[in-house]
């Protein structure tokens, strides 16, 4: 049914299709010949930024917007929730579903938004948000499939993963990296020994920033709400997996084994296991156990990243652990 409405495919991992994608937009919105309509969506909560690729033509554009004015929303198909066909059948058992489609005027784009088309889908997304009266939002699909992988690994405060790496980029520990190098030496390695719950003050202290609200907000993000005390391992595992987020999770895991250590060597007893496999593995507790208890083989109460990886290696649901990029392959449960 898709084929037939001759739409413009892309393949977002592949920077040839993407190229293709904007030559062959180019050809449509200069064409003479009545081609359909270029449209995006989303859940209807905001507006998200829109991808260039429709804009770069240049050419005026009939922004189109879509209202849902129902009782219950049933036709809202998000990243997560409930699926389509449970949605179409939501929809269905409804007496009556209204749907508003409004044709905003044709916005006609200057010069500089004919050189920029950032700049121009930036402006008619302000013109649409302004007429459904919506808030916009600098996410993009890239952001949407981070946080995913992030929760499928179970990292600390996934859904806030891109807030966490916009701020480590204004606080500049993004450029210098030094929340990466404090991961890579484990908890041994940072100062103060093996202090493990921080305070605002202490975990600045540890960054070497200020206490300004930037530090506050990302040490609210994973603040325990019950102490409110921060657990520094957390952070330092998801910086870590924010800056190693195209590497093999076998790197990501190497630096898990320091941080949830107890002792030096990296050895973790199936406590820290259970912490470290429900964080970056995306396993629940019983599976955690279970690997541990497999992964032992000497039965001396501890393992290693090396017995591990030796025990992964000969599993297939660990498979996605030595992928290049494995935010295409979802953790797999024993």
């Amino acid at each position: 049914l898709i084929n037939y409405t001759q739409p413009v495919y892309v393949w977002r991992d592949d920077p040839n299709s993407r190229q293709n994608t904007i030559k062959e937009i180019i050809e449509r919105a200069t064409s003479k010949e009545d081609w359909p309509q270029v449209c995006t969506c989303t859940n209807r909560s905001c507006l998200i930024t829109f991808k260039p690729g429709g804009f770069y033509p240049g050419v005026p554009v009939q922004p189109v917007t879509i209202r849902y004015p129902n009782a219950r929303d049933t036709v809202t198909w998000t990243w997560e929730g409930p699926g389509a066909l449970k949605l179409l059948w939501l929809t269905l058992t409804q007496v009556h579903s209204s749907c508003e489609i409004e044709f905003l005027p044709v916005y006609y784009p200057s010069e500089e938004e004919k050189r920029d088309p950032k700049l121009y889908a930036r402006n008619v997304r302000d013109v649409m948000a302004k007429a459904l009266g919506v808030p916009v939002l600098d996410y993009t699909y890239d952001d949407c499939r981070l946080i995913a992988r992030a929760k499928q690994l179970g990292i600390p405060c996934a859904a806030s993963a891109r807030e966490v790496s916009e701020i480590r980029g204004q606080l500049g520990l993004e450029r210098s990296g030094l929340d990466l190098h404090l991961a890579r030496g484990g908890m041994g390695g940072v100062a103060g020994g093996v202090r493990r719950w921080l305070g605002p003050e202490e975990f600045a202290q540890r960054l070497g920033v200020p206490l300004s609200p930037r530090t506050q907000r990302l040490f609210d993000i994973f603040m325990q709400r019950s102490s409110g005390l921060l657990y520094f391992p957390d952070y330092l595992l998801s910086a870590a997996f924010l800056s190693l987020q195209h590497a093999p999770l076998t790197e990501l895991l190497a630096i898990a084994f320091k941080l949830y250590a107890t002792g030096t060597g990296g050895r973790l007893q199936a406590a820290g296991f259970e912490e470290l496999a429900t964080r970056c593995l995306g396993l629940c507790q019983e599976d955690a156990c279970n690997t541990f208890r497999q992964a032992d083989m000497d039965e001396d109460g501890y393992i290693t990243y090396d017995d591990f990886i030796a025990y992964a290696q000969k599993k297939a649901e660990f498979s996605f652990v030595f992928a290049c990029d494995t935010s295409h392959h979802k953790p797999k449960a024993q």
